[in-house]
């Protein structure tokens, strides 16, 4: 129930989500031009649950190897971020082009361009915060075909073993989610920043934490989070989100 509400409330705000338009990418490219943000410096107020983001700059939508997951969404400019978040996302992703060639990644809704609430959201005020996709494995090779969901990825529901409920070869990847936050920390942390939080469904953390790099992310003392309210646990299974803090 608590997936098809934030559907709900999110598709409504985007103005019929639901059924995606196919835009080709001089759209976006043109948009992200118009609103990319200037050279100065981002600035965080506030909290993410309360705050605001002045001088913040869009993600843009595409890139060599990850894809925004919604044009309307990014249309809305739910795609903004601190400066700093965005220099150290695209590091991120550009260690990740070397390490898995090919391996295409999932960026979900980060904050409004001024910051504020972003509905139906908790947090994702300062543009500090950030939702990225889950990568996804079938039979040990990336699997892409539920990436293109638009909002309907976050009513994706994943067994406590990170399966898809609906086709259960289908499993999320955790030794590359975890890789993932540790190469994030990393370059955040070249920028004056680290991750200070990260949210995944309660349950997947044992299934994190089992993998290779599941154990360093572990042992470095990233904080993944405890305790979640039924709700937000519910819609957490999908993507993993974080909050990066050091301003």
């Amino acid at each position: 129930m608590e997936k098809f509400l934030m559907l709900g409330l999110i598709s409504a705000f985007c103005c019929g989500c639901n059924a995606q338009t196919e835009k080709k990418y001089s759209t976006v490219d043109t948009y992200y031009e118009k609103n990319k943000g200037d050279s100065l410096p981002s600035q965080s107020t506030g909290t993410y649950s309360k705050g605001a983001l002045i001088n913040g700059k869009m993600m843009p939508f595409h890139g060599d190897n990850f894809t925004y997951f919604s044009e309307t969404s990014y249309l809305s400019g739910r795609a903004c971020v601190h400066s700093k978040v965005k220099t150290s996302v695209l590091a991120t992703y550009s260690k990740l082009a070397k390490l898995h060639p090919g391996r295409i990644f999932g960026l979900m809704e980060c904050s409004n361009k001024k910051g504020g609430k972003l509905w139906p959201h908790h947090t994702h005020q300062n543009g500090l915060s950030i939702d990225f996709m889950m990568p996804l494995l079938q039979n040990g090779k990336a699997y892409y075909e539920l990436d293109d969901k638009g909002p309907d990825h976050y009513l994706l529901t994943f067994n406590d073993k990170g399966q898809y409920i609906k086709d259960t070869t289908v499993s999320i990847d955790f030794n590359l989610v975890a890789q993932h936050i540790l190469l994030l920390d990393e370059q955040a942390r070249k920028n004056g920043l680290h991750v200070k939080k990260v949210i995944i469904k309660i349950e997947l953390k044992d299934e994190l934490y089992a993998t290779t790099f599941g154990k360093k992310l572990k042992a470095k003392g990233i904080y993944v989070v405890q305790a979640l309210t039924p709700q937000i646990n519910n819609i957490h299974d999908d993507h993993f989100h974080i909050d990066f803090d050091g301003l």
